[in-house]
């Protein structure tokens, strides 16, 4: 039986936000981006959903091998590397591709006697992250072009740590260092994330790796995603379980966050932050029920929400209350959060019913 919140993937959106990229980018290969169970949206689904794409990356072993086993056989990306024998030699088996970025992992490939691995080399070109240093860059590159146990030429990438921003001059300077010391190698570069292929189109090189943007949310801080032209691919939803009238003076909810002014219809629906509905989220987040917005009342609990049906007096038990989704922007809940919209997405809870669409 299906518990009332659910999330609703819809894969036509997922397509549409692909073709965004495409259009965006359309000399680069486009390396999706489906980590963190594809950032809450299922990552068998949606690996199914993207087949078109040139690769897929992922952040863990784990994951690439349940991308594999969704039926994904082009290149799959191990974006964190492998980090002991045994995810070398799983990664191996599973024809994954890695990204290297540090010594230990150069001496471990160098004990690998199989067929040879695609590798990624990453450069720290100001994330100060995952990466080599500058100055290591160029010794690391040799030590991987020399190596029996890596697939020539070695691909060269780095991450933008500020591209969100159009304006901030980071990413310029980013760019221009990955351009000035991978000049001459003959490997594939990547350099852009989402952000960084929609606001800075000199990272576009020669893979795109798209993420938020693909599961239509924005990655700039200016801009929404409808102006982006991208689709919100899941509507999180539950139902409403109960009505009631709550008199004037009565406090609502823990801690009694919200009183009412007036005698006030109430609806209370079924989800929380067990859910993956942020207990952080304040009074006057705003709901859909029946297309109007109405607003949240007191606290989130682990369960339940409670809401002021003011404006929405036809509203019933058992109608769909959508918390993010068309209409409403999980961009919009993630600032009322006090968070980013990445972090509501990757937060729904396994109790919440995928529903693919």
């Amino acid at each position: 039986m299906k518990g009332a919140a659910r999330a609703v993937i819809d894969t036509r959106a997922l397509q549409h936000n692909l073709e965004r990229v495409r259009a965006a980018a359309p000399a680069a290969r486009v390396m999706a981006v489906v980590k963190a169970n594809a950032y809450g949206h299922g990552i068998e689904p949606v690996a199914r959903a993207l087949a078109r794409v040139d690769a897929l990356a992922v952040a863990r072993v784990e994951e690439g091998r349940r991308v594999r086993a969704a039926g994904f056989d082009k290149p799959v990306v191990l974006l964190e590397g492998v980090f002991s024998a045994e995810q070398l030699a799983l990664a191996a088996q599973q024809d994954f591709e890695i990204v290297v970025h540090c010594a230990e992992q150069i001496e471990l490939l160098s004990t690998h006697r199989g067929r040879p691995l695609g590798v990624w080399l990453k450069l720290d070109s100001g994330m100060h992250r995952l990466g080599l240093a500058p100055e290591d860059f160029a010794a690391a590159a040799q030590a991987l072009a020399a190596s029996a146990a890596v697939a020539a030429p070695i691909r060269l990438m780095t991450h933008l740590a500020n591209a969100d921003d159009p304006a901030d001059p980071t990413s310029r300077e980013q760019i221009r260092l990955f351009e000035h010391l991978t000049q001459g190698h003959a490997g594939e570069r990547s350099i852009a994330n989402s952000a960084g292929l929609l606001a800075w189109p000199d990272s576009h090189a020669d893979w795109v790796r798209p993420g938020l943007m693909l599961y239509g949310a924005s990655p700039l801080v200016q801009s929404t995603a409808a102006e982006l032209g991208l689709e919100p691919v899941m509507a999180f939803t539950t139902d409403l379980i109960a009505l009631k009238t709550v008199r004037a003076g009565a406090r609502v909810g823990y801690g009694g966050r919200w009183t009412a002014a007036l005698d006030t219809r109430v609806g209370i629906a079924a989800v929380g932050y067990g859910d993956g509905y942020p207990r952080s989220l304040d009074n006057g987040t705003p709901v859909l029920i029946r297309g109007k917005r109405v607003p949240m009342i007191g606290s989130v609990s682990m369960d339940m929400i409670t809401l002021d049906l003011t404006d929405c007096p036809e509203a019933r038990v058992g109608d769909p209350v959508v918390l993010w989704g068309p209409g409403l922007p999980v961009e919009e809940i993630a600032a009322r959060a006090g968070t980013i919209a990445y972090e509501l997405l990757c937060n729904v809870s396994q109790r919440v019913d995928l529903e693919i669409t």
